[in-house]
């Protein structure tokens, strides 16, 4: 490791070594697929008998595309193609209903995961010597674990919290005087409020960096966290499927995430066509995971929408950049008729500094008509002044949403600590309607 990277070679390697990287690893994790009873009927489908038939890069779209779907019709080992005996480790989807993701994992799939995650930390000028302090779950879901065997590569001291009783964690950021830390945007807005209400605030506290994840937030968001601590804030991105965090992460300067397409290779596609867009073009994030023996992954669909930049990075790293994921295919709101993405909602209401940390999306029926109500908490103070105040402060908000995704919202506005406050993945959609 020098100073600035974790491993210079790799990370600042010309394009054409990268994609050299790209496909013996893909030769790799098609040998292992065919062991698989998934991909050993998937890929005969679709010629692909051995790894030999797969050359370049451009044979990427001769292999098929992979759902949740099919991680989940073949639970809970179609996609295991190692000996039972082999796997140290599973990790499984944190969703609450229906069959969940299972992932498995050799001790090398893990070494290998951890090293990819001790790159993303290097990149944002985090080291040895850090005291990590983990807010993140731990347990079936990836964050948590992920992050700190990652921490532990880099020599950082790892404080394994997990998330919740925040008060809890206040005092051990103060005892232990915690440098670093890893949370979801939501908690970390929440932390603040009750570090506030703590009498001297932040004063005692040594943070200077945040890792933020698992759920989507806007630039607007990370701004508001970092004025809030005095602190810079880190994206990263991760799923489950395909590990968990280190896919992509951004480096000190901010500006998009790296890839390691080393160890992952990116494609934003049209997600009605399947087509493969050029960079700059948003589209869904595919993913094939090129580090893992125990669950190999290819072409993974992952429902989310970003797009990829080639731009060189002042950092030196030539790996490709991921932009701040915008929504999910998924989560897509239609509401009377318009298509409308909460992150909208966000990127909106976080930009007005009378806004506090917690908002809320409701949806209802009215007759045959959607029904459109956006919560918001505001700062504590607005609520010492008149209510021509407040109620200029609500049309204000009303009148830059109507703008921005062209429905006339109702606004309500809330004192903070009047919405659930979540310790995991912030819950901002409430759809009441009635199901079709």
């Amino acid at each position: 490791m020098t100073e600035k990277f974790w491993n210079k070679e790799i990370e600042t390697a010309p394009r054409d070594q990268i994609e050299k990287l790209q496909v013996q690893g893909l030769k790799k994790v098609i040998q292992w697929a065919l062991d698989t009873p998934f991909y050993g009927k998937k890929l005969k489908k679709s010629e692909i008998n051995s790894p030999d038939d797969f050359n370049c890069i451009a044979d990427l779209t001769k292999l098929p595309f992979t759902t949740k779907d099919d991680l989940r019709n073949n639970f809970p080992r179609g996609l295991l193609a190692v000996d039972m005996s082999e796997v140290v480790r599973i990790h499984s989807s944190s969703g609450t209903t229906g069959i969940p993701t299972v992932i498995y994992f050799t001790q090398d799939d893990v070494n290998r995961w951890s090293d990819i995650v001790a790159r993303s930390i290097i990149a944002t000028g985090a080291r040895k010597g850090d005291i990590f302090q983990n807010m993140m779950t731990y347990g079936l879901f990836t964050g948590g674990l992920g992050l700190h065997y990652g921490a532990e590569k880099v020599g950082m001291t790892v404080i394994p919290v997990s998330s919740g009783n925040t008060k809890r964690q206040v005092q051990i950021m103060k005892d232990f005087q915690s440098t670093v830390v890893h949370a979801t945007p939501s908690y970390l807005m929440h932390l603040h409020s009750v570090i506030e209400q703590s009498g001297p605030g932040l004063a005692g506290l040594a943070l200077r960096k945040t890792f933020v994840g698992a759920e989507p937030h806007s630039e607007n968001t990370r701004l508001k966290i970092e004025e809030m601590f005095g602190i810079d804030a880190y994206n990263s991105y991760g799923l489950s499927e395909l590990n968990g965090p280190g896919v992509a992460f951004e480096c000190e300067f901010k500006d998009s995430m790296h890839v390691w397409e080393d160890a992952y290779i990116v494609e934003i596609i049209d997600p009605a066509t399947g087509q493969q867009l050029p960079a700059g073009e948003e589209g869904e994030v595919v993913l094939t995971n090129l580090i893992r023996q125990a669950t190999p992954l290819i072409r993974y669909r992952t429902r989310d929408l970003a797009y990829l930049t080639n731009e060189p990075c002042r950092c030196g790293r030539t790996h490709q950049r991921l932009s701040r994921i915008t929504g999910r295919t998924d989560d897509m709101l239609i509401i009377n008729g318009v298509n409308v993405f909460p992150s909208q909602i966000e990127e909106i209401i976080m930009q007005i500094p009378e806004v506090g940390t917690n908002w809320q999306i409701c949806l209802d029926k009215d007759g045959a008509l959607d029904k459109l109500t956006v919560n918001v908490e505001i700062y504590s103070k607005m609520f010492s002044g008149d209510a021509s105040q407040i109620e200029k402060l609500r049309s204000r908000i009303k009148e830059e949403l109507r703008a921005s995704i062209v429905i006339n919202p109702i606004v309500r506005l809330h004192e903070p600590g009047f919405l659930p406050v979540s310790e995991g993945k912030a819950k901002r959609v409430i759809d009441n309607r009635p199901k079709i």
